[in-house]
């Protein structure tokens, strides 16, 4: 019943994506099979991604969670589908409250029994869960129960991903193969862990943790009497939607220092600690009246390790020195940029991004711009985004959109800086470098007391004429074997030509029509072989600030 109920479901799937697939194949091939690829504009790709949104809607919560994550790959989908999806909100109707009950006496007992009281009206709805008010003795608490019957539903769903995933990779190119493949083993991953409660709240425990003694940030503790897989009771811990803003004025809390606080939250998380919450949107995050930030739901939540955070690091320290070399270095160390891309186009694709993000003063520029421009030339060139350092991605430009909505002036790059400063990792950085130099340097040292040895030694080799030079020819883009083919063509197109002409001359109409369409047949070859769309990354492509501007849907 389980594959009958995944094969229906699969035809609903289909009717939906179908037309989109088949629209993306024809910008690729304007006649699905062959033709050149033809030109869309932005707002085609935004009227496309609103009906993806949705088509992802109406079919539910694995695909909504779906939207969530493809939100976070700017290396499969273009600018335009990712600023749509970002809108997608995790809120649907909550289920009925006797479900959700079957499921709490299932795994805690009979509700009047184990709970003081209990609200039966959910407080907030979700794709996956809903949460309720409740007493635990005389102690407030929130209880989240995972949305009854949602495990067959997303392993159909699943099942169908799995099944369709051969088909899609029939309509795109082989940098999104790789990127897709790797999206859909993500995304299984990933839904998977936010329905077992048991790991957020040990996610939430570790994070609780690492906050410890900070009074600036509250995390909920977890009642763990009444918390198993399915369901998750937490301290209800109260306060004001983080975003707004008139409310916190009213309170007279010091919105800046609310941005600041927030921000060196989650450079902590992501650089010191490791673990991080990874659904920063305004929903999750609350302000009490002292200016503390609540954190809420961390279902989904993510790790970082030591080396991707040391990277992270350099790319920070990069970014406040405005250092482009060092930027690129970091991106290739992190494996968002192939260590053959051609740094001289990433390095006036950075420089532009840099000029387009800064303000009058040099410093005052935001990286979450310099982040969208970076995810920008991600779809642009056949790069791949490792899934952690996606997340990773995605939740600065979330977390810096929270801090400028709290403060149109909040300049990123100084509290960054000021907190590496602070956590001596800046330090940590110039002496790294300053190792690293002191190394070439005694290495450049031995290698100049070597020199003359060596070289007398060629000198004398060449003098005997005993030297052999081996040369390894680099051809990644075929250019050889191209030349080669066309070469063969000509040559045999002017034989067919020349016997077509010598039968044609005797007046042997019919034989002269085999040479004649084997002519033809080598001049498409010939054609194709002249024509045939380039892939990779182009060696010149004209980047200017004003289509760096368009391509974020501006002017």
């Amino acid at each position: 019943m389980a594959w009958l109920h995944a094969y229906r479901r699969f035809l609903v799937v289909a009717r939906h994506f179908l037309p989109l697939l088949v629209a993306y194949a024809r910008d690729r091939r304007r006649y699905l099979l062959f033709g050149s690829a033809r030109q869309v504009d932005v707002e085609t790709q935004r009227e496309r991604a609103r009906r993806l949104l949705d088509s992802l809607l109406t079919l539910g919560p694995t695909f909504i969670k779906l939207g969530q994550l493809l939100s976070t790959r700017p290396d499969v989908l273009p600018p335009a589908y990712i600023d749509e999806l970002s809108k997608l909100q995790d809120e649907v109707p909550p289920a009925e409250w006797e479900d959700a009950r079957r499921v709490i006496e299932e795994d805690l007992g009979p509700v009047d029994e184990v709970f003081a009281e209990f609200n039966r009206d959910a407080i907030s709805g979700a794709s996956l869960g809903q949460v309720y008010r409740a007493y635990v003795d005389d102690r407030l608490v929130a209880v989240k129960v995972r949305r009854p019957g949602i495990e067959s539903l997303v392993e159909a769903d699943l099942r169908v991903i799995k099944f369709s995933l051969p088909l899609l990779l029939r309509f795109v190119g082989q940098a999104r193969a790789f990127s897709l493949e790797n999206l859909a083993d993500e995304f299984a991953k990933t839904i998977r862990e936010e329905m077992d409660y048991s790991r957020e709240a040990e996610m939430l425990r570790e994070i609780r943790s690492n906050f410890e003694g900070n009074d600036r940030i509250l995390v909920p503790g977890i009642v763990d009497s009444h918390s198993t897989g399915r369901v998750l009771a937490m301290e209800y811990v109260s306060g004001t939607k983080i975003s707004n803003t008139r409310r916190l004025d009213e309170l007279e809390i010091d919105r800046s220092r609310v941005a600041e606080t927030l921000q060196e939250a989650y450079l902590q998380m992501i650089i010191g600690d490791g673990v991080f919450h990874a659904d920063p949107h305004p929903g999750n995050l609350a302000v009490q009246e002292d200016g503390t930030i609540v954190f809420y739901d961390f279902g989904m939540s993510g790790r970082v390790d030591p080396y991707v955070q040391e990277k992270i690091v350099d790319f920070y320290v990069a970014v406040a020195n405005q250092d482009t070399e060092a930027i690129l270095d970091a991106l290739i160390d992190l494996g968002t940029l192939s260590p053959e891309a051609d740094r001289q186009v990433m390095g006036d694709v950075m420089e532009l991004a840099i000029a387009d993000a800064r303000g009058e003063q040099i410093e005052q520029y935001r990286v979450q711009q310099i982040v969208s421009q970076v995810e920008n030339t991600i779809y642009e060139f056949p790069l791949r985004l490792p899934s952690n350092l996606a997340l990773v991605l995605r939740v600065a430009t979330v977390v810096e959109g929270v801090c400028v909505t709290l403060d149109p002036d909040f300049d990123f790059i100084e509290t960054a800086t000021n907190y590496l400063s602070e956590q001596g990792y800046r330090e940590e950085t110039a002496r790294q470098y300053a190792e690293e130099a002191g190394q070439q340097f005694w290495q450049s040292a031995q290698a100049s007391v070597r020199l003359p040895q060596t070289a007398d030694r060629t000198l004398g080799r060449l003098e005997r004429g005993d030297v052999t030079i081996n040369v390894d020819v680099q051809d990644p883009e075929n250019v050889f074997d191209r030349l080669a083919k066309r070469l063969i063509y000509g040559l045999l197109l002017s034989v067919m030509l020349v016997s077509t002409s010598i039968i044609f001359a005797f007046r042997a109409w019919e034989p002269a029509v085999v040479p004649a369409l084997l002519s033809l047949g080598i001049v498409f070859l010939l054609y194709r072989s002249f024509h045939r769309r380039r892939k990779g990354i182009r060696a010149q492509p004209q980047f200017t600030r004003q289509n760096l501007r368009k391509r974020r849907g501006g002017n």
